[in-house]
């Protein structure tokens, strides 16, 4: 059997080694720290769980504590796809490292710059960081990475699912060609073999288990749930989680529940925290400091209950972890992988149950397709609400059995429609005196039918203002509209006083004929007096042609000229034309 003492480490870190507990490494540590040790590039892949993390930062160390960092140029380079992860790591260094002189940096999101610049400025020998806070400290010139010797990414198809291929490949092409490249990862994807074979030189391939295989000592098992209806679909669904905690009992130690999407981890926490569990939840919307928080309390055994997205379900190591339980089906099948992997760790048994709804089954036949393996089921827990939901439904054959009953009910409906539609009728073609008492005061509120001695609800008695006719105020409303002649024939004396006034200002115009501000000045005033005498009365007759026919009369030819108010569009040119014939009047008669 191996033991680290065989491998080439330095002695400070197998000192660091024996201080942790540890004696012998395991088959991906025994396999790859050689290697790194002699300069190869290693392409590892290996289940979740068997110490991946330890196969890099080992080597690294070794080979790091010869030589000084410098001051915005680190040494090595550690990419991490999560923050957890990240952290995760950068603990790792420090127990392994503490008996030598390296200096390390985290570049996490949620953390201010100020800090990690001043740990890039005074130099770092190992460089943890997470891709997006690498490049932004990149592009800010606070860091170079022209000095990384080793280079390091861990969990390559977690990287993959993110979106964070670009971001690697822009990061590799920064750093030296001469560098050593230690990939790692649980599966292999097309774009991650891609990669490697584009920025890897001649690596050497360390596969211990075959891709996306879950450990033996974890327990796996399928709760096929269905719901009653679709609308308390997920409420049922957290029920059935609530009693698969309850059925297994002291056996729960602590566990982590995986949802597919952020807002079910709140609403599943709460729900938990609600009938009485101790639940705690992470996800990536929550700040740094709560997620480290929460982390610290569920590793130190103050939460039992942890539920949270895929952030949590590559690279946690919390060894005591006993159970996971699935509450969304992983739409990933590699996901399926990573997440169980939280539990049955370091050699300790695990059990994973995940709740399977119909809609999840087609992804729960790809995970089975990547494990190579059928997954045992359980039987779906009872539900203390399962009856009311069922007494609410109801069974199959009590539907068939109400079906006649039901048809009875409508053919009597049927019946009483067409007994009322035959009396509605009946009534209609009846006399109006065997009618209803309703139909009489209807018509006779629309005056349809004449008043009679006795009302409808007021008894013998009738007042006076309902016995009075209204025919007299309509003749004297006749009578009233007699004199609108009248005021017609004084419209139409106002409008013949008004034609002489009209021509005696006549003269006047031919003298200021050629100004042609006087003329619209005095034109307008003429008309509103014509318009506050004359009202809108006048539309049967035209007054205001009636001057006009006796100016063309009367009046000589000079008036032709000098009127601007003519109707004729053709005598004006001629007034503009001849302004100068002001004071040859004969010429313009013999014209």
């Amino acid at each position: 059997m191996i033991k680290f003492s065989d491998l080439d480490l330095d002695p400070k870190v197998l000192k660091a080694i024996d201080e942790a507990g540890y004696v012998s490494p395991t088959p991906i540590q025994a396999a790859a720290i050689p290697l790194a040790l002699q300069g190869r590039d290693v392409l590892g892949i290996a289940q979740t769980g068997t110490g991946k993390t330890a196969s890099f930062t080992l080597p690294m160390i070794t080979k790091l504590a010869k030589g000084r960092a410098r001051a915005r140029m680190p040494r090595s380079l550690v990419l991490c796809p999560t923050r957890e992860l990240a952290a995760q790591v950068a603990e790792n260094f420090e127990v392994y490292a503490k008996n030598l002189k390296l200096s390390m940096a985290l570049l996490i999101g949620g953390v201010s710059f100020k800090d990690q610049d001043q740990k890039i400025d005074r130099g770092v020998d190992v460089l943890i960081a997470t891709p997006g806070r690498l490049l932004d400290h990149f592009e800010r010139g606070k860091l170079m990475l022209n000095g990384v010797q080793i280079m390091v990414v861990d969990e390559a198809d977690r990287m993959l699912d993110m979106g964070f291929i670009p971001d690697i490949e822009r990061i590799f092409k920064l750093t030296p060609f001469t560098r050593q490249t230690l990939f790692f990862s649980a599966t292999m994807a097309p774009e991650i073999t891609r990669i490697t074979q584009e920025f890897l030189q001649n690596p050497e391939r360390v596969e211990v288990a075959r891709q996306a295989t879950t450990s033996e000592n974890i327990t796996q098992k399928i709760c096929m749930f269905t719901p009653s209806n679709r609308t308390s679909e997920a409420r049922e669904k957290r029920e059935v989680l609530r009693e698969i905690l309850k059925a297994e009992g002291d056996a729960v130690d602590n566990g982590i529940i995986f949802c597919n999407r952020k807002s079910n981890v709140d609403i599943v926490m709460k729900s938990l925290k609600k009938h009485g569990f101790d639940a705690g939840a992470i996800h990536g919307d929550l700040d740094q400091s709560v997620r480290t928080k929460t982390l610290e309390s569920f590793r130190n055994g103050d939460l039992k209950l942890l539920v949270a997205s895929d952030v949590a379900a590559r690279g946690l190591d919390v060894p005591a972890v006993s159970h996971v339980v699935n509450f969304d089906v992983p739409i990933h099948s590699e996901d399926y992988v990573h997440r169980i992997g939280r539990t049955g760790r370091a050699g300790r048994d695990g059990k994973a149950i995940t709740i399977c709804a119909p809609f999840e089954e087609k992804y729960l036949e790809k995970i089975e397709e990547l494990v190579e393996k059928k997954i045992d089921r359980m039987e779906q827990p009872a539900l203390s609400g399962g009856s009311k939901s069922r007494r609410k439904s109801g069974s199959q054959d009590d539907k068939t059995a109400s079906k006649p009953q039901k048809a009875e009910k409508t053919a009597a409906k049927d019946n009483n429609t067409q007994k009322s539609d035959n009396n509605r009728n009946s009534g209609s073609r009846s006399d109006k005196s065997a009618g209803n008492g309703n139909q009489k005061s209807d018509q006779q509120r629309r005056g349809r039918a004449e008043p009679k001695n006795q009302v409808v609800g007021m008894g013998d008695h009738v007042p006076a203002f309902l016995m009075r006719s209204f025919d007299i105020k309509r003749t004297k409303s006749k009578k009233s509209e007699k004199p609108e002649p009248v005021e017609e024939e004084a419209i139409t004396d106002q409008a013949a006083e008004v034609q002489p006034v009209e021509e005696k200002p006549a003269p006047e115009k031919k003298k200021r004929a050629p100004r042609k501000k006087t003329t619209k000045k005095t034109a307008p005033k003429e008309e509103t007096v014509e318009a506050t005498e004359a009202p809108a009365q006048t539309s049967a007759e035209t007054p205001v042609e009636e001057p006009s026919e006796l100016k063309t009369q009367d009046a000589p030819a000079k008036d032709k000229a000098a009127a601007p108010e003519a109707p004729d569009t053709t005598k004006a040119p001629d007034a503009a034309e001849t302004p100068e014939t002001e004071g040859a009047p004969a010429g313009e008669e013999n014209k």
